[in-house]
């Protein structure tokens, strides 16, 4: 196996213009499981390390543009402001070792639907993008259309992610998951979920619990319809109800080891119920303090 170690972007995407077989790796938390095991043998390792930049976030207006490799530790700690959703799906990765080396950037490389930063970006808004580079430029990927099967993303062959560009949270947002225990463990299933209401508008997103992650757009359309943004009331029980049920339907799981089918339809619908609740009443407390 041979291993590349370029120490600038411009190296890194020459070297995979050469050699698109070449696996990227920075954190390695996905990478050195799958060689571990035996699961995947690449011809060559794209390091990633000593590219600075990727490690560095900003925010732009109304936009945090993370990059690929912020640790998700400093996501915890330095964006739970901007970017609660993500904030909070970061905190259920791994244990603290995994969360000081792993990062975004690789979770959407992977593309597993069993990634835990990817129902917190879906719900984020529709104007989420990743930022693909290769020696032919710069592609703007829709984080809807980023995923296209089971791990699998549509990322060209000499394309490496170099950051994320995500909106500024301007609602409540929550994120929650289902395992044997908070982190260190696979979810069976995650949800999350983004109050928007300077667009009048709701995001979701369901993790391990399709072949890809994915969002529960009529659930989002039920919501648009019935949320009164400018005097807000507490939510109706048929109204938390039925937002469980479109979220429970919009998924499609399989029976495997950690759950069935079943219960992970039921544990959305119980996760969707809590985290509008939550989200809600946190939006009804702002208005009134902001009254």
């Amino acid at each position: 196996m041979e291993f590349l170690r370029p120490a600038t972007w411009d190296e890194a995407l020459a070297a995979k213009a050469r050699q698109p077989d070449a696996l990227p790796i920075q954190g390695g938390t996905d990478v050195m499981v799958e060689l571990n095991f035996d699961v995947r043998r690449p011809p060559a390792l794209l390091d990633l390390n000593r590219i600075a930049e990727l490690a560095q976030w900003e925010v732009d207006g109304g936009w945090v543009r993370l990059g690929a490799a912020v640790p998700y530790s400093r996501i915890v700690d330095e964006l739970s402001g901007p970017l609660p959703g993500l904030a909070l799906a970061a905190r259920t990765v791994g244990s603290p070792q995994i969360r000081n080396r792993g990062g975004v950037g690789g979770n959407l490389g992977s593309a597993s639907p069993a990634g835990d930063a990817h129902p917190a970006l879906l719900a984020a808004g529709r104007g989420v993008r990743v930022e693909a580079h290769s020696v032919r430029g710069v592609r703007l990927l829709p984080i809807d259309e980023f995923f296209v099967g089971v791990k699998r993303n549509c990322l060209a062959p000499d394309e490496l992610i170099r950051a994320v560009r995500i909106p500024v949270a301007d609602g409540p947002q929550q994120f929650s998951k289902i395992g044997t225990r908070n982190a260190m463990v696979i979810a069976v299933c995650a949800f999350a979920l983004a109050l928007h209401p300077r667009e009048g508008a709701v995001g979701t997103g369901i993790g391990s619990a399709a072949p890809t992650p994915r969002r529960a757009e009529r659930a989002e359309e039920f919501l648009r319809e019935v949320l009164v943004w400018e005097s807000p009331a507490p939510l109706a029980e048929g109204v938390v109800r039925r937002f469980g049920e479109l979220v429970a339907a919009a998924a499609d799981p399989i029976d495997d080891v950690r759950g069935t089918a079943a219960y992970r339809r039921h544990a959305l619908a119980v996760l969707a119920r809590r985290s509008l609740t939550w989200c809600w009443s946190e939006y009804c407390e702002r208005l009134g303090r902001a009254a």
